[in-house]
């Protein structure tokens, strides 16, 4: 089969960088999307507009937009019902998905209503490009994943802060909060969630029972539900549970706990670090006592000690300083809102942390208010009038350019 890529050339901020180089499962999207698609495909080509794919042929052909992101379950869904419709169609969802319409609805606009369902742009032809395409509903399967009982102030759902997670993910990556549901919610909870359904199949779950009996390890730490690469290096104290996934040449020091993460390689996770539903690209460093919780480090990234990222989302090459932390719950009984072209608009969520763009430098002891954006290249330094960011922060505020201006920090920039 023929695979066309539309490609989308929005830049997504703070990275200034379309979605598809953006890191997604420790992949740039792009070689996420080949990969899973490698056992369908064949050839592939790369148009600017639909109207430019070539036409007139009977080829068997996919056509999806680049900045999409999907996984080997959904794909092994769409193509196995479209082939067995042998039509052509489009890529579809009922109203009532509870995954879609919870997390991939808010701020996009490459899923969309067309009568009673939405519409996606992925499409499968059978002979070729028609004119006539069907909706071909796929369920997405939503597996609830919630931190229950927690105070009724922090949730409008009875107390409860849950999330839908999808057994077949699919998603149109617009704006930063697409890469954070992307990795963390689409991609290492849905894997869990995957593993979790499995263990209710008697054979599974014997096969992991009997190979942590083996391993005298816990059931969760056993190898088959943590896969670690070649030449690591991990201390006996360290607490790592899966489903989790870890790189080669990896240092994980004493008294570190990982839950359900993908490490990359080449990564130093030194003593007492705590990980949780997260993502950390390949060569990042964390020296001791810092919290990653369902947040994503893109490569060659350093979180310092004492820092805590919650729902986050940080850049290539950044660096987070000791001590900062970024919060996720709005203490203002108010919508979370981010920018997205150019206007704040609602999150969909009622918890969320920020976003550090590429090669940003962020001091220590400062802290961060939900759903802000800092851009790429930023240098944040605290001092008396700056140690909570309460505000989006542009290029044009970055430290780094009031250096000459030492009126603007008299204590970092003595005369």
């Amino acid at each position: 089969m023929r695979k066309v890529i539309i490609r989308d050339k929005r830049k997504i901020e703070p990275f200034n960088e379309p979605a598809r180089d953006l890191r997604v499962l420790n992949k740039p999207l792009w070689l996420h999307q080949k990969d899973v698609l490698e056992p369908y495909c064949d050839s592939e080509i790369e148009v600017d507009f639909f109207e430019q794919i070539p036409s007139g042929d009977y080829q068997e052909t996919l056509v999806y937009r680049d900045n999409l992101f999907f996984d080997e379950a959904f794909i092994q869904t769409f193509i196995s019902k479209a082939s067995s419709l042998g039509k052509a169609c489009r890529v579809a969802f009922s109203l009532d998905d509870r995954v879609i319409t919870t997390h991939a609805l808010p701020l996009q606009n490459g899923i969309r209503r067309e009568g009673d369902v939405y519409v996606a742009n992925m499409w499968y032809y059978p002979r070729g490009l028609e004119e006539k395409v069907r909706p071909l509903v796929i369920d997405c399967g939503a597996y609830e994943f919630g931190s229950y009982r927690v105070p009724t102030h922090m949730s409008t759902e009875k107390g409860d802060l849950v999330f839908q997670i999808p057994l077949r993910a699919f998603l149109s990556i617009e704006n930063w909060v697409h890469i954070f549901v992307a990795n963390c919610l689409f991609g290492v909870l849905a894997e869990g969630a995957r593993m979790e359904r499995s263990l209710n199949r008697p054979g599974v779950l014997l096969r992991i029972f009997w190979r942590s009996l083996l391993e005298r390890k816990q059931f969760l730490s056993c190898s088959r539900m943590v896969k670690i690469g070649r030449n690591c290096q991990i201390d006996p104290t360290a607490i790592i549970q899966g489903p989790t996934t870890i790189g080669d040449n990896v240092y994980i020091g004493a008294g570190v706990t990982i839950s359900n993460c993908i490490i990359g390689n080449n990564v130093s996770i030194l003593q007492g670090n705590q990980l949780l539903i997260s993502v950390v690209g390949d060569r990042c460093y964390l020296p001791f006592r810092s919290s990653l919780f369902f947040t994503t480090l893109m490569e060659d990234t350093m979180v310092a000690q004492n820092a805590c990222l919650q729902f986050c989302v940080v850049g290539r090459d950044s660096f987070i300083g000791a001590g900062t932390t970024f919060t996720d719950f709005n203490l203002i009984p108010k919508p979370l809102r981010t920018m997205h072209r150019g206007q704040l608009e609602d999150v969909g969520a009622t918890v969320l942390g920020s976003c550090v763009g590429h090669h940003c430098r962020i001091g220590a002891d400062l802290t961060i208010y939900p759903a802000r954006m800092i851009e790429s290249d930023v240098v944040l330094v605290r001092s008396e009038q700056r140690s909570v960011i309460s505000h989006n922060v542009s290029y044009e505020e970055s430290d780094h350019l009031h250096w000459p201006n030492a009126d603007l920090h008299p204590r970092l920039y003595p005369r």
